[in-house]
């Protein structure tokens, strides 16, 4: 009896889940990356099948826009052989992301399909790639360090489990094999890396190179290159993000890595213009700065779980810092990395400008000693880059700044403390050794210069 009972229960559970109708409509007009329908009952955000009325394979497409006569369609792949009488089948449901273990050591594109010619992840669950925000009481303080591996990142922006924080660059500079570096080095149970709108050869690129064979191992690499439609590109966000969720969900500490957080604003800024929205600053759209803000709130640290360290690169324009994503992003972020083509030029790599470069959660990771330290180290840096150019041009007269001497010293050691080649890797234990002695070599220098 209790066999059938049972039984019952899941047949009626089943009747209950399944579709009964399928709901139809028909494409009623096709302009640029737009695709638009007519007789669909559906949601913002969920998907649809388009059925090529002379055959072809089935074209995969996400509502974008709903007005009172139409739907508004981006599609995620060619639309060649589409027309007007081609079917549009509604499938009932949002776009929904596979999470599980079997992610790990695995290239994917924005659906989670492989890139890396192996069979499909298996044994995974399902979650929707919007979630209710986090409640802020929720939160867990960040006052543990996770340690990269690059010098000057750990000693000059140190992050926390948790915190989230910007590269800021233009292109060429070196945001690349930053990512890398911190990939390989960093102290974090799950690396979770997203790749958007990139080149495809520096897909393969950074996985081979920068990420290589032992970085894979406990990654995972959400890829959505630039030929691909703008709806793939902003969902790569979503789908690393949700996998790095799950994973805090398990308990473990996630760094979360996003290249670049630029490119997902042109793709929204690109649908936001083809559904018609308005132009705001160098055309981006008002639901860029919308969406930018939840995204990011979604890293950090819970209790009871484990944390997300977001780490998002901004491709600035011109190089001008002060664009609308950048000058945004630095107001919602935890602190910002900038790394300058200047210091690049002379061949100092990873070219970060510590200078103006900074993180907000320095007080609570640093002890009172290394914040000593640091600020002792800026301030003589500093100083010598206001008197750069005199020192340059053999203007400055020696003994006149004994701060000044000091430094014009010990700048190669300074350079050496802060550059620093992919290859290499230094425990924080080695990095705060380092600092100590050269601050004591500043300081001695300047008390026998008085």
């Amino acid at each position: 009896m209790a066999v059938w009972q049972g039984l019952e229960h899941r047949l009626l559970t089943r009747l209950d889940q399944a579709r009964l109708c399928r709901r139809m409509g028909r494409l009623s007009s096709i302009q640029g990356l737009v695709l638009h329908a007519t007789g669909l009952d559906v949601r913002l955000g969920e998907l649809v099948d388009i059925h090529p009325a002379r055959g072809g394979e089935v074209v995969v497409a996400e509502v974008v826009g709903l007005r009172s006569d139409s739907t508004l369609l981006m599609p995620y792949g060619p639309v060649d052989g589409l027309c007007l009488a081609s079917g549009v089948h509604a499938r009932g449901a949002p776009y929904t992301v596979p999470v599980g273990e079997s992610l790990l050591g695995r290239v994917l594109d924005a659906t989670c399909e492989p890139l890396d010619d192996m069979p499909a992840p298996e044994g995974l669950k399902r979650m929707p790639r919007f979630v209710a925000p986090i409640n802020p009481l929720h939160r867990s303080p960040i006052n543990t360090t996770l340690v990269t591996g690059v010098k000057a990142v750990d000693v000059f922006t140190p992050l926390g489990r948790g915190q989230r924080i910007g590269i800021f660059a233009g292109s060429g500079v070196g945001k690349s094999t930053l990512l890398g570096m911190m990939s390989q080095y960093a102290e974090a149970d799950v690396i979770v890396i997203a790749l958007i709108g990139e080149r495809g050869r520096e897909v393969g690129d950074f996985i081979r190179d920068s990420l290589g064979p032992t970085g894979l191992q406990k990654a995972v690499v959400i890829a959505a290159a630039a030929e691909q439609p703008a709806v793939l590109r902003r969902q790569a966000a979503y789908t690393a993000t949700t996998i790095a969720e799950w994973f805090r969900a398990q308990g473990k500490h996630v760094l979360l890595i996003m290249d670049s957080i630029t490119r997902f604003a042109l793709a929204q800024r690109e649908i936001g213009l083809s559904t018609g929205e308005p132009m705001g600053s160098r055309g981006y759209t008002p639901s860029v700065f919308g969406l930018l803000p939840p995204l990011m709130e979604r890293a950090g640290a819970l209790s009871g779980q484990g944390s997300i360290t977001g780490v998002y690169t901004v491709l600035v324009e011109g190089d001008d810092m002060n664009e609308p994503v950048a000058d945004h992003m630095r107001a919602i972020l935890d602190g910002h990395i900038v790394l300058s083509r200047n210091v690049a030029a002379r061949g100092h790599w990873p070219a970060i400008d510590v200078l103006h470069s900074i993180s907000r959660l320095t007080g609570a990771l640093h002890s009172q000693e290394q914040k000593g330290q640091v600020e002792r180290l800026r301030s003589a840096l500093g100083c010598y880059q206001n008197s750069v150019d005199l020192i340059e041009l053999g203007a400055y007269e020696k003994g006149s700044q004994p701060l000044l001497d000091t430094m014009i010293e010990l700048k190669p050691a300074f350079d050496g403390l802060l550059q620093q080649t992919p290859q290499e890797h230094f425990p924080a234990s080695h990095t705060w050794q380092a600092i100590a002695q050269l601050v004591q070599r500043l300081d001695k220098g300047v008390g026998y210069a008085r």
